[in-house]
């Protein structure tokens, strides 16, 4: 008997729940931008650079020697978050127009054909690469002057780099963007 109304008492506090939080958000109080998921604005994007590059010099404790270093390696990260920044907002602009055109005419207008998403992808690699290229020159000299803790930090700071990689890839070394 107790079996019973403890599983009772389970299932209304779960249907209570759902139905608690059904309420809380319908349909029309939610945008469309909402609905696909978080977008991070530029003033997001910035902060998080700053985090990180702050993340990355604090755990290495550089010394005095090091320090002179650190500018070019902060300048390249910089410089490749805001060249990220600009794609992402590139791909949003060109999906907003794909949209605003299919609801002037009611057409469904294709976007780039297989062969041109090719080359839109290797263009965004070419241009990632030589991002990435620049933080690797820039990083060496400092590199090259770190003690073996000081690189294994490195490595690990450099790879939870932040966004969605989670730990896997990171920030900096995340894969071209996706360019249709």
């Amino acid at each position: 008997m107790m079996k019973k109304i403890l599983a009772g008492t389970i299932a209304l506090t779960l249907a209570g729940a759902g139905l608690a939080l059904a309420q809380q958000t319908t349909p029309q109080q939610t945008s469309p931008r909402e609905t696909r998921g978080f977008r991070m604005s530029a003033e997001d994007l910035a902060a998080l650079t700053d985090a990180r590059v702050a993340s990355l010099k604090a755990g290495l404790k550089l010394t005095a020697e090091q320090e002179k270093h650190w500018p070019a390696v902060e300048t390249a990260i910089r410089d490749l978050a805001k060249d990220r920044a600009e794609r992402m907002k590139a791909r949003t602009d060109r999906m907003a127009s794909r949209r605003e055109a299919r609801g002037a005419d009611n057409a469904q207008r294709p976007g780039p054909d297989a062969i041109g998403r090719l080359r839109q992808g290797a263009d965004a690699m070419t241009t990632r690469a030589a991002g990435l290229k620049k933080l690797a020159d820039a990083s060496e000299p400092l590199y090259k002057g770190l003690d073996e803790g000081q690189k294994h930090r490195f490595t690990m700071l450099m790879r939870m780099g932040g966004g969605h990689g989670h730990g896997h890839g990171g920030h900096w070394q995340r894969r071209a963007d996706n360019a249709r």
